[in-house]
C-alpha cells in the first residue's frame, strides 16, 4: 500500500512538472522582418542638353542699357527656370556671319541661336547656316507674327527667322524747338516741307543748327533719307529718280541754312546729342527716339514721321532669331525661342529696350499707358498706315557699301546745300555696280 502511494506521488509530481514546463513562457520567436511597402520609382527621362550653356549671338541690343535689361530681366529668368546659362554675345552682322562661316566650314559649331538683321537674312539662308523652323513655329497656336516681314524671314515656303525688335521712324523734338514750329504746322501731321522750315527757323533763331542725323558712315542716314524719299513716291533705295530728288531737296534746304548740328559728321547715333540738348530735332529709329522720350517725357514731344505727297514714308526694319545649323543644343534653342517669343515676354522686351515694335500680334493686347507704350503705339501707326519698305540688302553684294554711297552724298552734297543731278547719277551707277 505504501508503495502504491509512493508511485502515485511520483506520477503526480511528474505530471506537475510536466504541467509547469508547459506553462513556462516560450522563448520569443525571432521577429519577422517588417514587410516594407514596395516603393515604385517612376523612371523619368530627363532631357539633358549636351552642355548647359546656350550661346546666343546678337546684332540687336547693342546699347549698354538695352543689354543690361535683356540680361537681367529676360535671359536670367529663363536661366533660373531651366538651370542653364546663356552666353549672350553682341557683335555686328559682318562679324557674326564670318564666325558662322568658320564654324560651318570646320564642322565645329559653337553657336546655338543668332539674331541677324533683316538685310542679311538672305545670306544666312542661302549659305545654309540656319535651320528651317516651319514645323516648330507651327506648334505655337498662341502667337502670330507680323506678315510685313515674311518676305525676309521666309524663303521657298519655309520660315528660317522669327522677327524680333521691329522699327520704323518717328519725329522727336525738344520742347525748346516748339516756338520755331512754322505757323499752322501740327507736329502730329507735319509735312516734310514744314519739317525743313522748322529746322531752318531753329538755326536762324538760335544761331546754329539743332537738327541731327547720323553723319558717321555706315550708320542710319540711308534709312533717314529713305523715309523722306518714300514720302515723295520713290522706291527704296532709289537715289536719282525725280521722286528721290525731291527728298534730297528737303535735306539740302536744311544744309543750306546750316541747320544740322556742327558736329553732325561725328554723330553715330542721335540719342546722345538729343539727350545733351545739343540737338533739338530729328527723325529717327523709334526705339532710339523712345529711349530719349522715356528718359523725360516732359522735355520732348514725339510724333509720326513727316508726310510727303505720297504719305508717311518709313523704312521698316527688323531683326530675327534663327537656330544655327549643327547647333550644339538644338532642343534647348527651341525651348528658348518658345519662351522669348511669348506675347507677354515680347512686349516686356520691347518696352525695356526703348520701344521696339513687338512683331507678335498678340503682344499688342498688353499695351498700357506708359511713355514707352505711347512710343510703340505711334510706331504702329506708321507701320500700319505709312508707306513702308523693308531693307533689300539681299539684292546687293555689300549693303554697307550701299550705305556708304548715301553717306558720301550727305557730306558732299547735302551739307553744302546742293542737289546735283550729275552726282546723283554717278551714285546710282555705283549702286548698280553693287547689285548681284
Amino acid at each position: 500500500m505504501k508503495r502504491k502511494r509512493i508511485a502515485l506521488f511520483l506520477v503526480l509530481m511528474l505530471t506537475s512538472i510536466a504541467l509547469l514546463a508547459g506553462c513556462t513562457p516560450a522563448e520569443p520567436a525571432a521577429e519577422e522582418p517588417a514587410v516594407e511597402p514596395e516603393v515604385i520609382i517612376e523612371e523619368k527621362i530627363v532631357e539633358v542638353p549636351v552642355n548647359n550653356t546656350l550661346v546666343l549671338s546678337s546684332r540687336l541690343w547693342s546699347v549698354p542699357t538695352e543689354q543690361e535689361f535683356v540680361i537681367n530681366e529676360i535671359l536670367k529668368p529663363f536661366e533660373e527656370e531651366h538651370g542653364v546659362k546663356i552666353n549672350f554675345q553682341v557683335m555686328d552682322d559682318t562679324t557674326m556671319l564670318q564666325r558662322a562661316q568658320v564654324q560651318q566650314e570646320t564642322d565645329h559649331v559653337t553657336t546655338d541661336v543668332i539674331i541677324a538683321y533683316v538685310a542679311n537674312m538672305p545670306d544666312w539662308i542661302n549659305n545654309g547656316y540656319v535651320t528651317d523652323m516651319t514645323s516648330l513655329i507651327g506648334t505655337w497656336d498662341d502667337r502670330h507674327f507680323a506678315k510685313t516681314f515674311e518676305a525676309n524671314t521666309n524663303m521657298n515656303g519655309m520660315q528660317y527667322f522669327i522677327p524680333v525688335g521691329a522699327d520704323v521712324y518717328l519725329t522727336l523734338a525738344n520742347k525748346k524747338a516748339l516756338p520755331y514750329l512754322p505757323e499752322g504746322a501740327n507736329i502730329d501731321s507735319l509735312t516734310w516741307e514744314q519739317y525743313a522750315d522748322w529746322a531752318v527757323n531753329i538755326a536762324e533763331g538760335e544761331g546754329e543748327g539743332k537738327t541731327v542725323v547720323t553723319g558717321v558712315p555706315m550708320k542710319s542716314f540711308v534709312y533717314q533719307f529713305g523715309a523722306t524719299a518714300l514720302s515723295y513716291g520713290a522706291g527704296f533705295p532709289e537715289i536719282n529718280t525725280p521722286e528721290a530728288v525731291e527728298a534730297w531737296k528737303i535735306l539740302a534746304k536744311i544744309g543750306a541754312a546750316d541747320g544740322y548740328i556742327p558736329t553732325v559728321l561725328n554723330i553715330d547715333n542721335c540719342i546722345d546729342p538729343m539727350k545733351r540738348e545739343e540737338a533739338w530735332l530729328t527723325v529717327f529709329h523709334n526705339a532710339r527716339a523712345g529711349e530719349v522720350y522715356s528718359s523725360n517725357e516732359t522735355k520732348y514731344v514725339l510724333a509720326p514721321a513727316p508726310a510727303g505727297p505720297a504719305g508717311i514714308g518709313s523704312i521698316a526694319g527688323t531683326s530675327g532669331f534663327a537656330i544655327m545649323k549643327g547647333a550644339p543644343n538644338p532642343e534647348l534653342a527651341e525651348t528658348f525661342l518658345e519662351y522669348i517669343t511669348r506675347p507677354d515676354i515680347q512686349l516686356k522686351l520691347s518696352k525695356g529696350t526703348g520701344g521696339f515694335i513687338p512683331p507678335v500680334e498678340e503682344a499688342l493686347e498688353f499695351l498700357g499707358n506708359e511713355p514707352t507704350d505711347e512710343v510703340i503705339s505711334k510706331a504702329l501707326l506708321v507701320l500700319e498706315n505709312g508707306i513702308v519698305s523693308g531693307v533689300p540688302g539681299g539684292d546687293f553684294q555689300d549693303w554697307g557699301a550701299v550705305k556708304q554711297v548715301f553717306d558720301n552724298l550727305f557730306e558732299d552734297m547735302v551739307l553744302k546745300g546742293n542737289v546735283d543731278q550729275a552726282m546723283l547719277d554717278a551714285a546710282s551707277a555705283e549702286m548698280d555696280a553693287l547689285r548681284k
